[in-house]
């Protein structure tokens, strides 16, 4: 298991589109591009469940969000639609389910006043994102505790 996780999560030998698809070569997306590239690969090699985080929990926009959002979306965009494309053109789309998601969720509504400093509260019942996976179309139930 030692030597096949070292090269899973050796990047050097993808080819440089790859890395540009992925935003590695660019410094706002590198970190998190490389964790999408990272979970792609440990995708092809049969990993069943992978996760990711961006780091300092930058998602929790109590406030500021008008400032801060924008800055995590560049950070964040790219590198998570690499992967969802990458997936889907190694086949592996049709039996991965991509989901983005937050620790509870977040009201569509504004916490606070509606100036600078405005942000968005919790939303316990959540709401999530899926790609793949070969999925019904229609309405998918919930999932709570």
């Amino acid at each position: 298991m030692q030597t096949a996780a070292k090269e899973a999560l050796d990047i050097s030998r993808e080819p440089p589109h790859i890395h540009r698809l992925y935003g590695i070569d660019q410094e706002v997306t590198r970190s998190y591009g490389t964790r999408c590239l990272i979970a792609r690969r440990l995708v092809e090699r049969g990993v069943r469940f992978v996760q990711l985080f961006l780091g300092g929990q930058p998602w929790d926009t109590h406030n500021n969000i008008r400032a801060t959002l924008p800055d995590i979306c560049r950070r964040t965009d790219k590198p998570a639609a690499a992967l969802v494309k990458d997936l889907k053109q190694r086949g592996l789309l049709e039996t991965t389910i991509v989901h983005w998601g937050g620790e509870i969720g977040r009201l569509p509504v504004s916490e606070g006043d509606l100036g600078a400093t405005a942000g968005r509260d919790h939303n316990g019942p959540g709401l999530l994102d899926l790609a793949g996976g070969r999925r019904h179309q229609g309405r998918h139930g919930l999932w709570r505790n």
